[in-house]
């Protein structure tokens, strides 16, 4: 693998996915880059479908060329947490967040959109705008050290998608994890107005 950027490295990990047969999505800064307004990252974080032997196989698979935690990352997938991977040619990290049965995460999952990417023959999976938005304002909510980031990404969604955006699937399941009104804020700061 010669990834020189992160979208070589989401094209690499996006064909080791798809090869093995996991389920995944983009998110983090490269989705809210491509859903909303561009900035720079340093990293890529990936949404995924693991269960232990697919896990297994994953870290075989990287071991040739990633640094890799083995046992952080086996408690990680076992856990349905988080773990990274650092693309050792280039020093490139990708966060790899293990999917659990959260309402959050299985409509990651189940509602991600296939887009195409220059040099990636099957295209990539990303998070949907609805569902990047939600992951941001829980990411927010929970008050990790970039969580003013977190919303600048949701408003930059919003005013880009919003016109476009399934409100309604928004709002509901906003509604049932309790990010209804930081929904309706970072609506409001987007400039949204309903109709």
């Amino acid at each position: 693998m010669t990834a020189k950027g992160p979208f070589d490295l989401v094209r690499h990990m996006a064909e080791i996915f798809d090869d093995l047969g996991v389920k995944y999505a983009l998110g983090g800064s490269l989705a809210s880059s491509l859903l909303g307004e561009p900035r720079s990252t340093v990293d890529v974080d990936m949404a995924v479908a693991l269960d232990v032997a697919a896990g297994e196989a994953l870290l075989e698979l990287l071991g040739a060329t990633f640094y890799i935690p083995i046992e952080a990352a086996r408690a990680a997938i076992r856990e349905h947490s988080s773990f990274n991977v650092i693309e050792t040619a280039h020093a490139l990290k990708v966060d790899l967040f293990v999917l659990g049965d959260g309402l959050l995460d299985r409509n990651q999952i189940e509602r991600r959109v296939l887009i195409p990417i220059p040099g990636a023959p099957n295209g990539i999976w990303i998070s949907s705008a609805e569902d990047q938005v939600l992951r941001k304002l829980d990411w927010f909510r929970q008050g990790f050290p970039v969580s003013d980031r977190q919303w600048r990404d949701v408003v930059g969604i919003l005013r880009i998608h919003a016109e476009a955006m399934d409100l309604d699937y928004l709002m509901a399941t906003a509604t049932e994890v309790g990010l209804a009104v930081n929904v309706l804020e970072a609506l409001r700061e987007s400039g949204y107005e309903s109709t």
